[in-house]
């Protein structure tokens, strides 16, 4: 048994996390808040507010074994490794690919991709649009490599999570299209790149690495596929057999207002190619060699229509609405056979 200290732990992949550190029979100290959601049973929740330097200062004699710690302020961060770096036996850092400078160039790696810049001087977290959330993540790398070492210190690049207590509208917004059934308005080319990882088998990944000391920087990101393999595999894990797919070219879809990745009137996991051709299809194959577990989309499917049935307020409901979904079909259509 390991003694494992989350930092965060009360919503998504954090509560994911020490759920799963519970399970697995660790000691699990969350240190957060706690106005955000509650910690899973069997956590110990310790109210901390990280914009108090010293805040983290008592925890340093708790004798933990590893640290995660998913912030994205460059203060928070700064505040925990003074307080804890020299104290504990592993650091794993949830950073982000929001970090790179690239997004264009397909399949590129952690081991080679050009990073951005951190932020400019007094900008300590990203903005409510987030802005400068890659340059914080970025200086918080720094950070953990500076004071915890390369050795010790493990950075976990996420991309897309998805999976049961997702509140956005991204992959939620694909499960519960293909429930409704009926003609289904599917963005760009079937072969176009598409790229996520489950909540839990991040949560694993996390947890073993940091049973195991894996250090390093990764790609935490499930292996691309195409989104015809995607659609498909979300209808799978729904139970539709042979879902009405209607490919509409993205210049038509930016013609008519239809916007990309997400919020209103958007198509989510869907964005502009060449441009954007590297976001969703980066080279993992390092990750899954360090251990990164990947389940059936089907199976992740079927968890998260779970999940939305039983929280159904908890979803943001954004993207295309039905009536303009409806709408830009006919008039795609009406221009195919103009």
């Amino acid at each position: 048994m390991a003694r494992i200290l989350v930092l965060g732990g009360t919503r998504f992949l954090g509560r994911a996390l020490a759920r799963l550190a519970v399970a697995r029979g660790h000691e699990v100290v969350c240190a957060a808040r706690g106005v955000s959601g509650a910690v899973p049973e069997g956590a110990r929740l310790v109210s901390v507010d990280r914009d108090d330097p010293a805040a983290l200062t008592p925890l340093a004699r708790g004798g933990f074994d590893a640290v995660v710690d998913v912030t994205r302020q460059v203060d928070h961060a700064r505040h925990a490794l003074d307080a804890l770096a020299d104290h504990v036996g592993h650091w794993s850092l949830v950073s982000t690919v929001s970090v790179y400078a690239d997004n264009t160039t397909p399949g590129q790696s952690a081991a080679d991709a050009p990073v951005l810049p951190p932020p400019p001087s007094g900008v300590e977290a990203p903005d409510p649009d987030f802005r400068w959330y890659g340059e914080c993540k970025v200086a918080i790398e720094r950070l953990v490599r500076e004071r915890v070492g390369a050795d010790r210190s493990f950075i976990c690049r996420a991309g897309l999570i998805v999976g049961p207590e997702d509140s956005s509208d991204r992959f939620p917004y694909w499960v519960r299209r293909l429930a409704a059934g009926g003609e289904v308005l599917a963005p760009g080319e079937p072969t176009d790149r598409v790229q996520f990882v489950d909540v839990e088998d991040l949560a694993s990944w996390l947890l073993n690495a940091a049973g195991t000391r894996l250090s390093g920087t990764y790609d935490g990101t499930g292996p691309t596929m195409s989104r015809a393999e995607m659609l498909a595999g979300v209808a799978a894990g729904l139970g539709v057999a042979d879902p009405r797919l209607t490919w509409v070219d993205q210049d038509f879809l930016h013609a008519h207002d239809v916007r990309e990745w997400s919020g209103e009137r958007a198509l989510p996991l869907w964005v502009r190619l060449p441009e954007s051709a590297g976001l969703m299809d980066r080279d993992v194959s390092a990750a899954l060699a360090a251990g990164l577990v990947v389940r059936p989309l089907a199976d992740t499917v079927r968890a998260t229509a779970s999940w939305m049935s039983a929280h159904p307020g908890d979803v943001r409901q954004g993207g295309l609405d039905p009536a303009d979904e409806a709408a830009i079909l006919g008039t795609w259509h009406a221009v195919r056979t103009a």
